[in-house]
Parts: C-alpha cells; structure tokens; sequence
C-alpha cells in the first residue's frame, strides 16, 4: 500500500511539473515573448468572419427558467420530471436564442504581406482601415492569434 501511494505521488508531481515547462516552437522567443515580423502590405480583401460568442449564458438563463417551469407542474415524481424535462429544454431554447443573437459573421479583412526575406504571408483579422497596399507593416503572433499593425515612422 505504502509504495502504491509514493507511486501515485510522484506521478502527480510529474505531471504537474511538466505543466510548468515551456515548449519552445522553433524559434528564440521564450515564455511571454512574440516574435515580431516586418514586411509590405501586397493586397487587402474584405471578408467575414464567424464570432466565436458562445457564453453558455443563454443556456443557464433558459436552463433555470425550464427548470422553474417546470416546478409548477405536478406533485412528486412527476414534478421532478417536469422540472429535468424544462432544464433540458429551456437550456436547448437558451442556447438557440444566444446563437441567433451573437453568432452572426462579423466584417474582417485578409492581408496579405510580403515579407522582407521574400515570403508572402495571409492573415485574416478585424478591419483595421490603417491597412492598404504599400503600407510597411509588422505581423506579430502566430497562427489564428496573429495580427497585421502598421509600422509608425
């Protein structure tokens, strides 16, 4: 039992250091650091993107009204089934109201920059209207967290 317990311990202390190390992709940049890119500005397009608002809120707030609903049905077990019955379906027509509220494509804009070594690079963002062709740029980030800002001076 002893030694079942010293195993169970030094696995979650394994576990939760290698929680604590930095992963290093590549690149130079260490924890809390973003590389930095410069280049040109080639074209602008203007698109859609789908918001990612998914809260959960409507789904609580319809939840918990099925669930008071519910409650005034019946007596006993078949209270208690109502009130299951009005989560469940409170919590779907809270989900579908939210849906229908926040979740609408939003206007962005695809940048595409040529880089200083040649490369061209696409990042799809919010509008930023300082962006046009010509303009020098920097991208900072990486992959879906990256953004185009233009250069000052």
């Amino acid at each position: 039992m002893k030694h079942t317990r010293q195993g169970m311990f030094a696995f979650i202390l394994a576990f939760a250091l290698g929680g604590c190390a930095s992963v290093d992709a590549g690149g130079n940049a260490g924890p809390g650091e973003t590389e930095i890119r410069a280049g040109v500005v080639e074209q602008v397009n203007d698109t859609q993107v789908q918001s990612n608002h998914d809260s959960g809120i409507g789904a609580i707030l319809g939840g918990l009204g099925g669930v008071g609903l519910g409650s005034l049905i019946g007596r006993g077990t078949g209270r208690d089934v109502a009130m299951i019955a009005g989560a469940l379906a409170g919590a779907v027509g809270g989900n579908y109201a939210e849906q229908r509220r926040y979740d609408r494509p939003q206007a962005a804009q695809q940048v595409i920059v040529r880089m200083n070594n040649g490369v061209l690079v696409s990042v799809t963002q919010p509008v930023n209207p300082d962006l046009k062709p010509g303009t020098p740029v920097y991208i900072e980030g990486q992959g879906a967290g990256a953004r185009v800002l233009p250069r000052s001076g």
